[in-house]
């Protein structure tokens, strides 16, 4: 039989070079340990598989914002609206606003293409709240309807990166979206660190140090990643460090790239999240002053619809020729999916006081941020309990980022593994407890610190026992490896 036509060494080298650890080794092995428990329920010392890897709320047994499910079921099947008995199954509010999302759709049908840049009226509704956001005008012929954040990112660096010799500054640790997008579009990371000591603090100065020697290899620095709230990080930025970042991209002429995905996500009093656009208009600086390009997704915040794919990109400051090779990036994939797109002006538009559907929406809302204040701060305090471990206060997002001070003989071990010393950890975590969390090697870490992100998204009930697993197992790990 003739060999395969396609091998390891004939395939795209920007492919083989691109990582993504969310959905890595470690989760890998977890889905095979899944099947082994599905197969024969004792045969590993935990009866479950806790996944601590991923921001996916409805996976962990987060539930659905009502009203938004009302409207996508009666968009989807508008023929309940003509049923008499809808109207004592499905809020007025809701039926009112499937009708006009209806109305906006052409044919009425939330199975056919749209505009490639997302339903006119949505797109609308979407400029509307995020004008009510900002207190600052938005047009909905700068927004750009996508399938979750993600293509949004990808878009971006097909249009930025035309070399190697094309860099993309960015946080580190950072989301591996990121680190994975430039390498598949052939790219080079230019990385700025984040500073643990100071809360994973933005320094400008780090800044202007990364960016001057990435000139002095000959690279040319396009655009800087901003991720706020952070991830895997959960810092927040503070306003004045925001204007900070403004005036370092204007100056330098960087396009500015603002990962908002988790805005809903604040969980500290001393702290509240700014749009960067927001921030840049409030300096008097508009689109010819900086060009910026902030991302959103129905994934993330409250609702957490991370399945049905929604989200958008704003983009300012780009002159009318480069909009239409972005509208040409954007209709190559013709256009995102249509429930996802109704998510999003749900999530930018939501239920209104006097509205039957606000008081329910709210205590939904408000119920899960607060649980979520609280599985933080309980895995806050339990991770700083261990030996060798610190954790940074969660301000935001869905994520703790500890560092793990290991043993030099755990260290040894793991080279001996032909493994990084946090992802020998974690393997060795999932392994004993079922436990998922993402080593900090796959976020990017200063060289010689190590780390793991861990969700709080379990559910409340559920975080006693992951921090009972989770403790038991450290300080075994611990007293097997001490010096």
């Amino acid at each position: 039989m003739a060999s395969t036509p396609v091998t390891i060494d004939s395939i795209n080298p920007k492919v083989l070079e691109c990582e993504y650890a969310v959905r890595g080794e470690i989760v890998i092995l977890a889905q095979k340990l899944q099947e082994d428990l599905k197969n024969n329920p004792n045969s590993h010392p935990f009866d479950e598989i806790l996944y601590c890897n991923i921001g996916n709320p409805q996976s962990l047994g987060q539930k659905p914002i009502t009203f938004f499910r009302e409207v996508i079921a009666l968009c989807d099947h508008p023929v309940l609206l003509d049923r008499p008995e809808t109207r004592s199954l499905f809020s007025a509010d809701s039926i009112k606003r499937a009708s006009e999302i209806l109305a906006q759709i052409p044919g009425r049908a939330t199975g056919a293409y749209s505009h490639s840049q997302g339903i006119k009226g949505i797109r609308d509704t979407i400029a509307a709240g995020i004008e009510a956001r900002d207190g600052f005008p938005a047009d909905p012929n700068d927004l750009f309807l996508t399938d979750g954040a993600s293509p949004a990112v990808h878009m971006m660096m097909q249009l930025l990166i035309r070399s190697a010799n094309d860099g993309i500054l960015c946080p580190i640790p950072q989301y591996p979206l990121y680190s994975a997008s430039i390498a598949l579009h052939g790219g080079t990371l230019v990385p700025y660190y984040l500073d643990e000591v100071t809360g994973w603090g933005l320094e400008v100065s780090e800044l202007k140090t990364q960016l001057e020697t990435a000139k002095s290899k000959g690279i040319s620095v396009r655009s800087l990643v901003v991720i706020n709230p952070g991830n895997p990080t959960g810092q927040v930025l503070s306003e004045d460090n925001q204007r900070q970042i403004v005036e370092f991209c204007k100056n330098e002429g960087l396009v500015l790239l603002a990962d908002e995905v988790y805005q809903e996500n604040i969980y500290v009093a001393d702290k509240k999240f700014h749009s960067f656009k927001k921030v840049a208009r409030s300096m008097g600086y508009g689109e010819k002053d900086i060009t910026l390009v902030s991302f959103q997704s129905v994934s993330k915040g409250y609702h957490g619809e991370c399945g049905k794919r929604g989200g958008y990109m704003e983009i300012t400051g780009f002159s009318p020729e480069i909009r239409e090779q972005i509208y040409k990036l954007a209709s190559v994939n013709l256009c995102s999916n249509i429930t996802g797109q109704i998510l999003a002006s749900l999530v930018m538009s939501p239920p209104k006081v006097g509205d039957e559907s606000y008081e329910s929406y709210s205590e939904e809302k408000n119920g899960i941020l607060s649980s979520l204040v609280r599985r933080a701060q309980q895995l806050e305090d339990a991770l700083n309990k261990l030996e060798g471990v610190s954790c940074n206060r969660a301000e935001g997002a869905m994520y703790l980022f500890p560092r793990i001070n290991l043993p030099q003989k755990a260290i040894e071990a793991a080279k001996a593994a032909n493994t990084a010393p946090d992802a020998f950890y974690a393997r060795r975590l999932l392994n004993a407890t079922g436990i998922v969390v993402i080593p900090g090697s796959g976020f990017g870490q200063v060289p010689g610190t190590w780390h793991f992100r861990c969700t709080i998204l379990p559910q409340e009930d559920r975080i006693p026992a992951i921090i009972s697993r989770l403790t038991q197992f450290h300080q075994s790990f611990m007293d097997e490896f001490r010096n």
